[in-house]
């Protein structure tokens, strides 16, 4: 059997998203590879969510190219992504991993064990019978992640996933993405905590006004930041 062609990398080749004749985001040349975390970060406004839905395949690009592992199109299969405030199934804890295992092709013989595989990777063991609905906002966000590692994703995006959630549930969502990315998956995160940048990125993407402004080495970034717009990010001033 032949392996799946790979999603990565992700080359962004100066893409532009307009509606109608305003600009969302301009002139994007970016290379997503494969390792440790890659973290956006920004001002409100700045792209970072457009980004992630080009990245996904869920916008298309107004002008310039996008390309996974080399090719223009690709079935999407190997990615996945967690928003901000994902949507709860109106079932268990558990159904809801088996549904997303069922979207992506498992066998019904295979779901009963792969649910309680991926509810133990996120700390949900003990819950699989309880509505989902009914979950903390902390375990709803562990659960949506283990539906989107239902898809065996080999890039995993997140889009300020720990933005509503207390310094705990923050804490357990942050362990889970280094524990993932530590598995081979590459993960893409978006965020505005410039703490959490610091503790799991290894590049940082600086986004403004639509525009990518800077890539570089998180300690490199954090340390002596390459624009005046990232510096005064960096020091809480406002960036617009």
């Amino acid at each position: 059997m032949r392996a799946p062609a790979s999603e990565l990398p992700i080359v962004f080749d100066k893409v532009a998203l307009r509606a109608g004749d305003t600009p969302i985001v301009e002139d994007m040349t970016l290379t997503l590879a494969g390792g440790a975390p890659s973290v956006l970060i920004g001002p409100n406004g700045s792209g970072k969510s457009t980004l992630i839905r080009l990245a996904m395949g869920l916008a298309a690009p107004s002008a310039g190219r996008i390309t996974w592992g080399h090719r223009d199109h690709t079935d999407g299969k190997r990615r996945a992504m967690v928003f901000q405030r994902p949507v709860m199934l109106r079932r268990s804890t558990g159904a809801n991993v088996a549904y997303a295992l069922a979207a992506v092709g498992v066998e019904s013989r295979l779901r009963a064990e792969c649910v309680d595989d991926l509810l133990a990777r996120v700390g949900l063991a003990d819950l699989g019978r309880r509505p989902a609905r009914r979950l903390s906002g902390g375990e709803q966000q562990r659960l949506a992640l283990a539906r989107a590692l239902a898809r065996d994703p080999e890039v995993l995006f997140l889009d300020e996933p720990t933005a509503s959630l207390d310094p705990a549930a923050t804490k357990a969502v942050e362990e889970i993405v280094q524990r993932v990315a530590q598995s081979g998956v590459k993960i893409v995160l978006a965020t505005h905590d410039l703490g959490q940048a610091r503790r799991l990125a290894s590049d940082v993407i600086f986004l403004s006004r639509g525009r990518i402004r800077e890539h570089a080495p998180a300690a490199d970034f954090f340390k002596c930041p390459g624009t005046p717009e990232a510096a005064a990010f960096l020091r809480g001033d406002l960036v617009i």
